[in-house]
């Protein structure tokens, strides 16, 4: 993921500002829909990648909803939705929404599962495209993070930082673990090496959430290996313009392999500890 201040692929007939309050006021009415629709009891509709990796009705009635928002507001704009896949578009805007990022809490009725909405320019490719603009409205307690690219974070309006540098032994640290046995089992090993380095480790189980939390100072880092494009697209633009450096390792950006967002020199320490441990590959010896 990119993230230029000026990008020449931004069209001519939408501002950021624009961008950022669609994607907030879709965001908020997607949790609207999620919270007021959760039954006592969620049955799970269907699975994905394992058995573990849950689809909920709700998944697909809150993404309909964002499309038909989308579709709307901007009939041009092309779609990357989490449960229907990519349609396309000829305005070179396109929406990257997670329905309910957290699945398994909203299942459960663990208070920590969100919808994320964003905006980007560019190739069908999150290594390349840049992102405009971002909502993740956190359904259970109702707080909304937004951001603007070059137009800083908030949440629920008021300005956002993350904290200022520290030891990183006095860091709080969030992190997420994958749906496969092997990946999990690569990620405890990784985990056994970080752990004894920081104050603690946290896992909520709502990437997009960690990743504001970050920037609003409850998580000084966060750490994960497997994130989709949906799962961050607005988390790590609201952590950036929070001031946070949002990375991958080894030189890499942010993406499928690792993400670690927080103060930079506080990422830079746990990018070194993280690629010491082989933290991008899911070997566990």
């Amino acid at each position: 993921m990119r993230l230029f201040i000026d990008d020449p692929r931004q069209p001519d007939d939408v501002t950021v500002a624009d961008l950022r309050d669609l994607a907030e006021r879709l965001a908020r009415e997607a949790g609207d829909l999620v919270r007021s629709g959760r039954p006592d009891r969620v049955e799970v509709a269907a699975t994905k990648s394992t058995a573990t990796d849950v689809v909920t009705r709700m998944d697909a009635d809150s993404e309909a909803l964002l499309r038909r928002g989308i579709a709307a507001a901007r009939p041009d704009d092309a779609v990357l939705g989490e449960e229907e896949g990519a349609s396309s578009g000829t305005s070179g805007i396109t929406w990257v929404i997670d329905p309910v990022d957290g699945t398994v809490n909203y299942l459960y009725g663990i208070a920590s599962y969100a919808v994320s909405v964003a905006a980007v320019v560019g190739p069908p490719d999150p290594l390349e495209w840049t992102v405009l603009a971002g909502a993740v409205h956190s359904v259970v307690d109702g707080r909304t993070w937004t951001a603007g690219l070059g137009a800083g974070a908030t949440v629920d309006g008021r300005p956002v930082r993350v904290n200022a540098e520290t030891d990183l032994g006095q860091c709080l640290v969030g992190t997420g673990f994958g749906y496969d046995a092997d990946r999990r089992r690569a990620q405890a090993r990784v985990l056994v090496d970080v752990l004894p380095q920081v104050r603690d480790i946290r896992r909520l189980g709502s990437a997009a959430i960690d990743l504001c939390l970050v920037a609003s100072g409850e998580l000084d880092l966060y750490y994960e290996r497997g994130l989709n494009p949906w799962d961050m697209a607005a988390g790590a633009l609201v952590a950036h313009e929070a001031g946070a450096r949002v990375t991958g390792l080894r030189g890499r950006a942010a993406d499928r392999e690792m993400t670690v967002a927080g103060p930079p020199e506080a990422v830079a320490r746990l990018v070194r500890i993280l690629e010491d441990a082989d933290a991008d590959t899911d070997t566990d010896s």
